[in-house]
């Protein structure tokens, strides 16, 4: 069921197509709960205008992510009347085709699709085009529909190409133009909480399954020691 999941929304999804180009790494912890409330709290204001995450209840993230169900509904709850409902996009789903060209792909396993790797690149990628409808293009997904939504964190940067032998444009560096409201340090970790939210929620039981299975390791250490000196005494007269 989760493959055939995958399968339609990477089918329908231009916004996070496959690159072949070197990722910087997310370096994200999705076990870092300080880094997922903050996440959480970047996806609901910058993304969730867009983008779903309809696989995802808030009533089981406030659990997880240690909050209260005051600050659920106070910080997180924009759209939702009741703590139960998934996240669910501000923008009608029509609206945002007939704007961008398709409707912007639930965020749910995206995660898991695309890796945390490509979406922490690709949010940071976004450079000026004067060619494209939005005004920018991605370094990582060129001609995406998407436009530089967290261009006020970041500002705007031009994005530098050379030609190499055959006359393909390849991608050099970034050159900032404009300053954001964020240094780029601070850019960095608002996207790195952002992708690690994303991890979260493209698998909510991950850090539960993890601090279950050092669990399991003890006991099979433990039960190791008992098996071994049992195995002694059974065996110690025996010639």
């Amino acid at each position: 069921m989760i493959a055939v999941t995958l399968a339609a929304l990477l089918a329908g999804s231009d916004v996070f197509s496959a690159t072949s180009i070197e990722l910087e790494s997310a370096e994200n912890d999705v076990g870092d709960v300080s880094s997922l409330q903050r996440g959480a709290r970047n996806f609901m204001n910058y993304c969730s205008g867009c983008h779903s995450a309809k696989y995802v209840r808030f009533n089981s993230m406030a659990d997880d992510l240690q909050l209260s169900e005051d600050q659920l509904i106070e910080n997180l709850m924009f759209n939702a009347e009741r703590t139960f409902e998934t996240i669910q996009a501000n923008m009608a789903a029509d609206d945002a085709a007939r704007w961008f060209g398709q409707t912007p792909p639930d965020m749910s396993l995206m995660a898991r699709a695309r890796t945390t790797d490509y979406i922490f690149n690709f949010l940071k990628g976004f450079y000026l085009d004067p060619d494209s409808p939005t005004g920018v293009d991605n370094r990582v997904l060129p001609g995406t529909g998407m436009p530089h939504v967290l261009w006020e964190l970041q500002g705007f940067q031009t994005g530098v190409f050379t030609e190499d032998e055959h006359g393909t444009s390849v991608f050099g560096h970034f050159e900032p133009l404009t300053s954001g409201s964020m240094s780029l340090g601070e850019f960095d970790s608002f996207v790195r909480d952002t992708v690690n939210f994303l991890e979260y929620m493209s698998e909510p039981v991950a850090s539960t399954r993890r601090a279950m299975g050092v669990w399991v390791l003890i006991f099979l250490a433990f039960f190791w020691i008992i098996a071994s000196l049992l195995k002694k005494e059974i065996w110690k007269d025996v010639t």
